[in-house]
């Protein structure tokens, strides 16, 4: 599987239903995007299990929180990002996160890849906002592989996850020997000149950067952050420690997201030079993805362009 491209959407949906096969106390709630979200896999399977919504999220959270306060029920509640932390924030933090219920909630197209939907259908600020809200955890696969290991934890875990699926295809990075471990981050690469924080589908991008920059001299460490709340305090402590530096990449804005979260750790204890890529305080626009990646420094060669800036001052 490793070197193949997989869509983390596609991985979610064939996950929920290897996880289904084995139990009968997961169901799908999801508010008419279903063969976008990926769902339809599960709703083929088991449609008996499968609940379609409609285009109501606000009431699909509400639901899912009645469904898990019988506790015998572990209901996924799925639509695009934008929309379940958007527009269904005062449901999924009072109903859902307030009493600490067992709903997964699972934003689908986060970040730019939409096709070509735009600024309504791009959430640059879902990790933010769940974050900020008590209870929650937040994880952000980087392939396919990490996103099935991840959808069995939150099945495992008992309390509220925001889980994030990607719609473009994305290159399969970890192989069958991975294991998806909570609040650990993954050190790709190790090296003593600067550290490279990343999450999601930019993970496989700053891999790439990384070995550019290796090939040049510049020994960088990699770490990837699948678990953003609650945060790997430790491994970033110790790269701030050992490197000095910091470049955080994120398929979001940088208000809020990774690199709000890694700049909050360091800032308390081991303070450090951070450098956020990702998306500025603006909103999306429509676009080829290749376009909008390029526009907004999402890319290898942005990458591997900052960290030269970084070690030019750290050398200074």
């Amino acid at each position: 599987m490793k070197n193949k491209l997989i869509a983390t959407r596609t991985a979610f949906g064939e996950a929920l239903v290897e996880i289904a096969k084995e139990r009968n106390d997961i169901v799908v709630l999801d508010a008419d995007v279903a063969s976008s979200t990926k769902t339809s896999i599960f709703k083929e399977a088991f449609p008996d299990r499968f609940f379609e919504m409609g285009i109501a999220e606000q009431n699909m959270m509400g639901v899912a929180a009645g469904m898990a306060t019988t506790k015998k029920i572990i209901p996924f509640a799925v639509t695009f990002a934008v929309f379940a932390t958007k527009r269904a924030c005062d449901q999924v933090s009072i109903s859902i996160a307030y009493p600490k219920l067992n709903v997964k909630i699972v934003g689908s197209y986060g970040g730019i890849p939409t096709g070509k939907a735009g600024a309504t259908h791009q959430a640059f600020e879902d990790i933010a906002i769940m974050r900020a809200i008590p209870n929650m955890t937040v994880i952000v696969p980087a392939d396919a592989v990490e996103m099935k290991q991840a959808v069995r934890a939150c099945v495992e875990y008992n309390g509220p996850v925001y889980l994030r699926c990607i719609r473009c295809e994305t290159p399969v990075i970890f192989d069958e020997n991975y294991k998806f471990e909570w609040n650990k981050g993954v050190i790709l690469r190790d090296g003593k000149d600067i550290t490279i924080v990343s999450t999601g589908i930019m993970t496989p991008e700053a891999l790439v950067a990384a070995n550019i920059l290796a090939e040049g001299g510049i020994n960088v460490r990699l770490i990837h952050l699948h678990t953003i709340k609650p945060i790997d305090k430790d491994i970033l402590l110790k790269a701030s420690i050992e490197t000095g530096h910091i470049v955080t990449v994120e398929n979001h804005s940088i208000i809020g997201g990774l690199g709000g979260a890694v700049a909050e750790v360091l800032s308390e204890s081991e303070p450090a030079l951070i450098k956020r890529i990702g998306i500025e305080d603006k909103f999306g626009e429509s676009g080829s993805l290749d376009d909008l990646f390029t526009k907004y420094g999402l890319t290898c060669e942005n990458i591997v362009k900052e960290v030269k800036e970084i070690i030019k001052k750290k050398n200074k």
